[in-house]
């Protein structure tokens, strides 16, 4: 299922207030901004508005197929992680994420996103999910960070896709046994230096030291 309409992202430059901005790829006219001083934009396409975490503490996030990462793991780009995974309140297990490329796009395909993106440029982070502990994990969708050389932050945060581009795909409804498996792609965008890296930072352990693809 590959999540298209409207993109939602939100703009953090240090030493600036975040801008929040809402831009239409679905043939609307015009786009409405915001200035906010909050960095974040929230947005859910799954339908039963579950948002994705992972916590290693949970039972069912036990390893499964392989040790699990373990915080603050950096691999190459091609290089399988297996990871504690969560999505709502119900779903959780292991998955395996491979990322097989982190593609610089141009600035044009930006445009989408109206005037406050000028001057970013978009990388397309693509990865392999795999279900190998066997739980449901059917329509759970999952995203990775960008980050600049040696794992500093973009200042920019994306909420989206660009269809054609880098689609956002969620898990289909086969996801659900182990061994099932599906592609996706997750967009991210500097205005700075180049995105080096993808960061996998899901739960509380992974969010203070993230799991960390480079090329």
């Amino acid at each position: 299922m590959t999540h298209k309409g409207r993109i939602v992202f939100a703009v953090a430059l240090t030493s600036t207030l975040g801008l929040g901005l809402t831009a239409c790829n679905d043939g609307e006219d015009s786009a409405s901004t915001q200035e906010s001083p909050s960095a974040s934009a929230p947005a859910s396409s799954d339908p039963a508005g579950e948002s994705p975490s992972a916590d290693p503490s949970d039972d069912a996030a036990a390893p499964a197929g392989g040790d699990v990462a373990a915080p603050g793991t950096k691999l190459k780009i091609g290089d399988r992680a297996i990871l504690p995974f969560k999505y709502g309140t119900e779903k959780k297990g292991t998955i395996a994420v491979t990322v097989t490329a982190i593609e610089k796009g141009a600035e044009a395909d930006m445009a989408a996103f109206g005037e406050k993106a000028k001057g970013m440029t978009p990388y397309y982070i693509r990865m392999k999910v795999e279900n190998v502990g066997g739980t449901d994990l059917s329509y759970s969708s999952l995203k990775l960070r960008g980050k600049l050389a040696g794992g500093g932050p973009t200042g920019v945060i994306l909420i989206g896709d660009l269809p054609g581009k880098c689609d956002s795909e969620s898990a289909p409804r086969e996801f659900a046994a182990k061994g099932a498996s599906y592609e996706t792609c997750s967009l991210s965008a500097t205005k700075t230096d180049p995105i080096a890296a993808a960061s996998f930072e899901e739960g509380d352990a992974y969010s203070d030291s993230p799991v960390l693809w480079t090329s």
